[in-house]
Parts: C-alpha cells; sequence; structure tokens
C-alpha cells in the first residue's frame, strides 16, 4: 500500500471513484478536464498497484486551503484509506506553510475524527462565491463546513 501524487494514468481510476459518490449526491461530480487541471493536487491511495483511493488538496486562498474529492472504493472503507490520504493532504498544507485547512462534506464524523471542527459556510466566502454558487444543490446544501487549523 502506498501514498503517492496522482500521475496522468490515474486521472479515469480518480474520475470512477469520484463518480460513484456523486451518483449517490454525496459530492461534486467531476470532469475529465478539470482532473486534468488539478491533477497536481490530487494524492491516491495504491493496493497492490491498484487505486483504491483519492483525494485532493486545492488552495483556496493565502491562508486557506481545501480538501476535496475524497473517495474510497467502497471495499476498502473503514480501513484507514481515507484518514491517510486526508493526513497526507494536511502535511502538504503544512509544508506549503497554510495556517488553516477546510472541506464540505456529507460525513462530517469522518473529519471531526481528524481534528476538524464544524464552523458556519458563511466563513468561508471565497468558496461560497467561487464554487458553491454555481452548485445545484447552493439553495439547499447538506454539506457540512469543517475546518482545521494547522498552525
Amino acid at each position: 500500500m502506498t501514498i503517492e501524487k496522482a500521475r496522468t494514468s490515474d486521472v479515469p481510476r480518480i474520475k470512477e471513484l469520484v463518480d460513484y459518490y456523486a451518483k449517490r449526491g454525496e459530492m461534486l461530480p467531476r470532469s475529465l478536464s478539470e482532473i486534468y487541471e488539478h491533477l497536481r493536487s490530487f494524492y491516491v491511495y495504491r493496493k497492490d498497484g491498484k487505486v483504491v483511493g483519492c483525494c485532493a488538496l486545492y488552495i483556496t486562498w493565502s491562508d486557506l486551503a481545501e480538501i476535496k474529492s475524497l473517495a474510497v472504493e467502497e471495499s476498502h472503507t473503514g480501513r484507514g484509506v481515507g484518514s491517510t490520504l486526508v493526513k497526507a493532504a494536511l502535511e502538504e498544507a503544512r509544508e506549503l506553510g497554510m495556517p488553516k485547512v477546510f472541506t464540505l462534506t456529507t460525513k462530517p464524523e469522518f473529519f471531526k475524527k481528524l481534528g476538524f471542527k464544524t464552523i458556519k459556510k458563511e466563513k468561508l466566502p471565497q468558496k461560497i462565491w467561487g464554487e458553491c454558487i454555481r452548485c445545484t444543490k447552493f439553495e439547499n446544501c447538506d454539506e457540512e463546513a469543517l475546518i482545521i487549523k494547522l498552525k
């Protein structure tokens, strides 16, 4: 098992993992072009050479980053894959000097176990007006905002 930065050859598998949860309404879908454009933001978790999980760290502002597109193959959930991916992204955020990292999720308890705290979405104006406003769920969002302070 290894965690590493994603490669271009991983993009179709990343899309497959994200699409699985997007179809269930648990995360936003990502187009192939968006994944390619942000490939350097993605980590993958490999088991026996196969990508079984992915996670991205997006820089949102000078003092704020976001965990996005955390997806783990259903047969590997509950085995530490997701938390290992998030920890890798948080370590990169620390290396970049990011003081805060947030996420929007339908699974807040998972992130709370990793030290994230609930905040109001209104405290994230860069996110709300940058991406959320284009979401079909904008008026009835079922995601919870959480943040972790790294410094």
